[in-house]
């Protein structure tokens, strides 16, 4: 594991960078200090950037969110997330894993976006145990406690009720805070007999999707930047992708034996370690 002062280092290995969004460009309120300027550079310097996100909100809501934030659009070429992938997924097969019939959806999100369902041929139901599936979109952690997602759940999980998991993130991140996010929730799931369909990183769906968008650049010369172990590393690691741990979002502060902890734990390192995301 290389530490790296900024990107400048090792940028002329790569042509291709798959850019985490919460943790790496901005902290779900702000960007980080560097985020414009550094991914300007990568522009100048013609590389293709997709952004790789495990929001379980399609590409179009992500997008506005981080134009609100001062990130424009020309900044990046792509924007990817879990929500996207599984949309197009539900679209094409009707159902949740190619599975007829599955119409009827309890739907876990953020606040009151429904973009994750937008224009699929589903119903929104009231009760998760009276659903066909469980589409886990988002997280309330902030305002609900673990609790009350298991007393949710619990009936459906009882009935068989598949789910699916669209932001695998156990830990979100909203301005200096943290609570638990679907990944946990999905965990709680399956802890009551649950099954969960995974959809996003470390999955390899969202990277087979977003390497598809330039399939000239060779594996070798792609970069994946991310603030998690579990999720950014571990992906990169699994499609044979090399990493950029950024030492801020979830490890921010966290000293080198919390990192060398969470490697071991999850039985992989990144290539390289950067205090933040900056050329």
């Amino acid at each position: 594991m290389k530490h790296l002062s900024g990107l400048s280092e090792i940028i002329d290995g790569f042509d291709m960078f798959l850019l985490d969004q919460f943790g790496v460009l901005h902290d779900g309120a702000e960007p980080y200090p560097q985020t414009v300027a550094t991914l300007e550079v990568l522009k100048e310097r013609g590389k293709a950037v997709v952004i790789i996100s495990n929001s379980g909100k399609r590409a179009a809501s992500n997008i506005a969110r981080m134009e609100r934030m001062g990130l424009q659009r020309d900044l990046y070429g792509h924007m990817v997330t879990s929500g996207e992938v599984a949309w197009n997924l539900l679209r094409r097969d009707g159902s949740a894993d190619s599975v007829d019939g599955f119409k009827r959806c309890y739907l876990i999100t953020s606040g009151e976006d429904l973009s994750a369902v937008a224009d699929l041929d589903i119903e929104l139901q009231d009760d998760p145990a009276d659903a066909d599936f469980i589409l886990l979109a988002g997280s309330e952690g902030n305002l609900y406690p673990e609790q009350h997602y298991r007393e949710l759940l619990a009936p459906a999980a009882a009935r068989g009720v598949a789910c699916i998991c669209t932001n695998p993130d156990k830990i979100s991140l909203l301005g200096k805070e943290h609570y638990f996010g679907p990944g946990r929730i999905a965990q709680i799931y399956q802890e009551l007999g649950g099954d969960v369909r995974w959809i996003g990183k470390p999955h390899p769906e969202i990277y087979e999707f977003a390497m598809a968008l330039h399939s000239d650049v060779e594996a070798s010369r792609i970069l994946c930047v991310g603030d998690s172990i579990e999720h950014d590393v571990a992906g990169a690691a699994a499609a044979g992708l090399s990493s950029v741990l950024v030492r801020g979002g979830i490890f921010a502060n966290a000293p080198d034996d919390e990192i060398d902890r969470v490697s071991a734990l999850h039985r992989v390192r990144p290539d390289f370690l950067i205090p933040m995301f900056r050329f």
